[in-house]
Parts: structure tokens; C-alpha cells; sequence
């Protein structure tokens, strides 16, 4: 009879007092938290405890607020890179902007009268034009993403150094607001990386939760089917370089903050790497359709810690570049393997 019939699988009391989850459970624990994330944690532990055993000083309070400060710009940059990547684009432009930002941040703060609000809307109203344009570029100009933020990267970072003569300009630390987000502490956790964390948080619900999220998704896993289903790809394209110009302009107002002055190359240079490493690490399928903002913070952890223990224990800071190199390499090998996809100029 129906009404007798009962769910086979076995439920919490069926298993008895002190079994513990069931098999079933922990998959979906693993399942939720995923592989990829699983690798990245113990990757982050491994880490940890190696550099932590060689040199009592990496575990201190107070080098882990150092890695966490510096940390703080490379994971905004990664989390925009993230929404970019899998929209289907890529942005190699991300440090040169943040050098144009931090640049205009202090010369605009200067020139005002130390005025910190409007250097700071300067900056945010420079990064939104440079992600508009590189999103103008891409779509009506029909330019590769790489190749057109990679004129961008060069751009960019000519423009800051044409602005600032290729030094550092003005002196922030005399005004209470930079202060406030360069050295500044909300519940024991520096601003900075309160800033990251709002971020973070507010594009994870941007993809997950809402339409613009999914139509993101389904824009990187088929362009022409989200076209057919009437998602304006061209609009969203140029939003999302949008997006990472203002959190660009955001990062180049806290290396500002940071630094004490503007910096047109020193402290971004090499960001655009370490936040593409960030996001392929993190699980970003670099074709698009794939990724999410967990893994990317996992990986942003990862390289902060190993780029600290490098060079707490002294080691030359050239094998950085060749960490992140190795790692990069290492991510999209992965994710080759996982996808099953055929090796490049070799048979199936």
C-alpha cells in the first residue's frame, strides 16, 4: 500500500546514538565546500605550518596582520577578476589602473587643499572611464579581451607615469582618512581588510543570488545561447569592466593609503598576474562559465602566505614571480585534466 511505503535511505536515527554523520553527509559537506576548495586548504595549511615552523615569526599576530594588509589589494583585484573571468574576458590592465587611481588619488588630495574625499571620488570617477573604455574597446572595437586590456596594461601605466613624472606624488598620512584606511582597525581586523571582506561578500551574492549573477554565468559557459535567450551580452560586457575599474580605483585609493603617497608603478606592478593566478587557482575555468569568490579568496590567502614566508625566511624575492609562474601553470594543467580536454597539438 502506499500509504506504508518509506524512504529507504537512512535517516540520522536509523544510523543510532553516536555514529555520527553518514557517508551521505559528509559528501554533501565535500560537495558543498568542493574539491578545488579542499586542495586549496590544504595547500593554505601545508603552508602555514612549514613557514610557521621554520621561523616563530610568520605565526605572530603581527605578521599575519602584514600579510593581511597586503593581501588586501591583490583579493580586490582577484574578486573583480573572478566576475571578468567568468563572464568569459580576462583583464590584464588591473595594476596599471590601480597605479592611475593611486596617482590621481594624491595629486587631486594635493592640489585641493588636502581635501581626501575629493581625491578619493577623483580616483573612482577615473577607474570607472578606464573600465568603461576597455569595455567600449572590446565590444564595438571586436578586440580580444587579452589583447585589448593588454594595450590597456601599457596605456595605463604610461598614463600614471606621464601624470606623475614616474614619482611618487604627495603626502596623505597628515589627513585623518587616509590614515583611517591605510592604518586604521575596526574590531581588531584592519580596515582594509573590512573593505576586501564587504567586497567580497557583496559580488559572492551578486553571482549567486540574483539574475545578473546566472546571466554572468550563462554569458562565459555559451555566449551564443545566452544571446538567443535574450541576455544583452554587449551591456553586461561593458558593466563588468566597469565594476573592476571602481574596484581598482578602490585598491589604488588604499595603496595610497598604504604607501603614504601616489604611486604610478611601485606596489601594482605585477597585481594583474597575481590576481589572474588568484582566480585560476581559486577554480576559474579561464574559458568562462566557472568559478566563484570562496575559491578565489583561498587562493589569495595562499600566495599571501607563501609570498610572506618567502621573504620572512629571507629567500630571494625573484623566486616570488616563479612561485606564482609555477602556480599558474600548475592551476590550468588542472583544470585541463579535470575538463578532460584534449593536450594541445598532441592526439586524442
Amino acid at each position: 500500500m502506499s500509504s506504508l511505503t518509506t524512504d529507504p535511505r537512512p535517516t540520522a536515527d536509523s544510523r543510532g546514538p553516536g555514529k555520527g554523520p553518514g557517508p551521505a553527509a559528509v559528501g554533501g559537506v565535500l560537495a558543498r565546500v568542493g574539491g578545488q576548495n579542499l586542495g586549496l586548504i590544504g595547500a593554505l595549511i601545508l603552508v602555514v605550518v612549514l613557514f610557521g615552523a621554520l621561523n616563530e615569526n610568520f605565526l605572530s599576530l603581527t605578521n599575519m596582520r602584514v600579510i593581511a594588509e597586503a593581501a588586501t589589494i591583490t583579493g580586490l583585484l582577484a574578486v573583480v577578476q573572478t566576475v571578468v573571468v567568468i563572464c568569459g574576458g580576462l583583464d590584464i590592465s588591473v595594476g596599471s589602473q590601480v597605479g592611475v587611481a593611486s596617482v590621481v588619488s594624491a595629486m587631486v588630495f594635493t592640489s585641493t587643499g588636502s581635501n581626501a574625499v575629493v581625491g578619493m571620488a577623483a580616483a573612482l570617477g577615473v577607474g570607472v572611464l578606464v573600465g568603461v573604455l576597455n569595455g567600449l574597446v572590446i565590444v564595438h572595437g571586436r578586440v580580444n579581451p587579452t589583447i585589448a586590456t593588454l594595450a590597456g596594461l601599457a596605456a595605463y601605466k604610461g598614463l600614471a607615469q606621464l601624470l606623475s613624472d614616474g614619482r611618487a606624488q604627495g603626502y596623505v598620512l597628515d589627513d585623518d582618512w587616509f590614515v583611517f584606511l591605510g592604518r586604521g582597525s575596526i574590531a581588531g581586523l584592519p580596515v582594509m581588510v573590512w573593505i576586501l571582506a564587504v567586497v567580497a561578500v557583496v559580488v559572492h551574492v551578486l553571482l549567486t543570488y540574483t539574475d545578473i549573477g546566472r546571466n554572468i554565468y550563462a554569458i562565459g559557459g555559451n555566449d551564443t545561447a545566452a544571446r538567443l535567450a535574450g541576455i544583452r551580452i554587449n551591456r553586461y560586457l561593458i558593466a563588468v569592466y566597469a565594476l573592476i575599474g571602481i574596484v581598482a580605483a578602490v585598491a589604488g585609493i588604499l595603496l595610497t593609503a598604504r604607501t603614504g603617497s601616489g604611486q604610478p608603478t611601485s606596489g601594482s606592478e605585477g597585481l594583474e598576474l597575481k590576481a589572474i593566478t588568484a582566480a585560476a587557482l581559486g577554480g576559474c575555468a579561464l574559458r568562462g562559465g566557472k568559478g566563484g569568490i570562496g575559491g578565489t579568496l583561498l587562493a589569495v590567502a595562499l600566495l599571501g602566505c607563501l609570498e610572506n614566508g618567502l621573504t620572512v625566511q629571507g629567500i630571494n624575492s625573484f623566486w616570488q614571480n616563479v612561485a606564482q609562474g609555477v602556480l599558474l601553470v600548475v592551476a590550468v594543467v588542472v583544470q585541463q585534466r579535470r575538463n578532460a580536454e584534449r593536450a594541445v597539438g598532441l592526439p586524442d
